[in-house]
């Protein structure tokens, strides 16, 4: 067992992703300390046992998502495409405005407006399920169900691409930002918690500052990947047929949905083309699980 765990081959593979990892960080975002403890956590994992290898390289998939994500610090969107700030808020207010004593308001400034503690509290809950309940949903699949995993976490990657091609086509502002800052560009600030502040200040605590600090960009509000992922989760509940996780999804789906656009951090539209993107995501990974698969492997396609 040692000598299948610990191989010079392997060792020198580890060390030399490893240390490319955290040279090509440096360069691009620097040094943060989560960066080592990635690091090592996958190293430890990968030398720990059999298991524990099959799992954290299963999880790769993840892994390289949220590297993307984290290196899209280094090439913010606005260098490549204009961003658009006063035209998604007008066509906002257009198609989904609500008028309040005569004036024309989007549905976040009238939340803005209409804010309680209450809602605060739920949204904001709500908002922290964006992670842990893909992840938790991947966990399951991975021990009960290793084929749908893949599945799953390939879509999952599928669905993020295609939102950050968007992102660097298309660079808009969220809400928040008008608030603060109105239609004039500004380069280089930094994230906002907009209405999850309300949350943080309710349970003493700084959740969203810390998570908002870290963002990789303010100008990639459309499409919302908040919005597209709990619908990830409910079709593969569907197509897996589990009745408890699937009802889970979907109000942890439709209460993201509201949040988004409650705590001032997405525009309707942007809900929308997130929904847009997990529909599109989804589709295009089946046709190339199909494609590849397929026709090769008919009974794979006959036994779902």
């Amino acid at each position: 067992m040692a000598t299948r765990l610990f191989t010079t081959r392997l060792l020198l593979i580890m060390f030399v992703i490893s240390a490319a990892y955290l040279l090509l960080s440096y360069a691009l975002i620097g040094f943060r300390p989560e960066q080592v403890f990635l690091v090592v956590l996958c190293n430890v994992l990968f030398f720990s046992s059999l298991a524990t290898r099959s799992f954290v390289i299963s999880f790769s998939v993840f892994i390289v998502y949220w590297i993307i994500f984290d290196y899209m610090k280094a090439f913010p969107n606005y260098r490549f495409q204009p961003v658009h700030i006063e035209q998604i808020y007008h066509a906002e207010k257009s198609i989904f405005g609500i008028t309040v004593n005569g004036v024309r308001l989007t549905p976040n400034e009238f939340w803005q407006q209409h804010p309680s503690r209450w809602l605060d509290i739920i949204t904001g809950l709500f908002y922290l399920c964006w992670i842990p309940v893909p992840l938790g949903f991947a966990f399951y699949l991975y021990f009960k169900k290793l084929p749908d995993f893949y599945k799953f976490s390939f879509t999952f990657l599928v669905v993020n691409l295609i939102g950050f091609v968007v992102y660097y086509s298309y660079p808009a502002a969220p809400p928040w930002y008008i608030t603060q800052y109105g239609f004039v560009f500004r380069q280089g600030i930094p994230g906002n918690t907009a209405g999850l502040a309300r949350f943080d200040a309710l349970v003493h605590a700084n959740i969203f500052q810390s998570l908002y600090t870290k963002g990789s960009n303010v100008f990639a509000a459309m499409p919302s990947l908040h919005s597209a992922y709990p619908i990830i989760v409910f079709y593969y509940a569907v197509k897996n047929k589990m009745p408890v996780m699937r009802v889970v999804a979907a109000v942890v789906m439709c209460g993201i949905w509201f949040s988004a656009v409650y705590t001032n951090h997405h525009y309707v539209l942007d809900v929308l083309a997130g929904i847009v993107c997990a529909i599109v995501g989804i589709s295009l990974f089946n046709a190339l699980y199909r494609y590849f698969f397929g026709k090769r492997n008919p009974e794979v396609l006959s036994s779902k």
